[in-house]
């Protein structure tokens, strides 16, 4: 038995999914054609591959509380000098995407962990390029625009080429609901995003 890395995260779909990525390979991101275009939900975490099953499971049922939401990506942003990224911002779908994080890494949940940094929904476009291709792609992607609605995530792992593969997607667990002004629940979506 060995360890594998996973992640969790939310698939930007196309055609949008592809124009990113090609574009963050155009900007000198040599680890953009092995990372799917994506809003992190859970970032690298190494786990035993004998705990896969009850990750799985884990997901499944936060997937279940969950219910989709609409996502809009809008212009872009920038992590910089902290860390070197520069990203396209969720503008709608935030709220629900950090709900949804937080119910992942629940402490109760086999995939409890902390964070380096507090978390921020994003999808990144360049990271760790020269500071001049950083700078084109905040550029080049600000009037960038994407909406769907959001209805799952996946689980992802790292193979040992460092590209990450789809192993399995969760859908949630109810129907679409028009967005609406509500009040934060705790251990449930958010009404505002729904």
């Amino acid at each position: 038995m060995g360890t594998v890395t996973i992640g969790v995260s939310i698939a930007v779909p196309e055609p949008h999914g592809s124009l990113l990525q090609e574009r963050r390979a155009g900007f000198g991101d040599a680890a953009a054609h092995g990372i799917p275009t994506h809003v992190t939900l859970l970032p690298p975490t190494e786990v035993e591959d004998s705990a896969l099953p009850s990750v799985e499971a884990h997901l499944t049922e936060v997937a279940a509380a969950g219910r989709p939401f609409p996502m809009k990506l809008s212009g872009t942003g920038t992590f910089r000098p902290l860390s070197p990224v520069v990203y396209v911002r969720v503008a709608q779908g935030a709220e629900a995407c950090t709900w949804l994080q937080k119910q992942v890494r629940d402490a109760s949940g086999p995939v409890a962990r902390e964070l380096q940094f507090p978390y921020h929904p994003h999808v990144t476009v360049a990271h760790g390029i020269d500071e001049a291709a950083m700078d084109r792609a905040f550029e080049e992607l600000s009037d960038f625009e994407a909406e769907w609605p959001c209805t799952g995530f996946a689980l992802y792992e790292q193979g040992a080429d460092g590209v990450w593969r789809k192993l399995r997607e969760f859908t949630f667990g109810g129907s679409i609901v028009p967005p609406q002004a509500g009040h934060v629940k705790r251990g449930s979506l958010p009404t505002s995003q729904l």
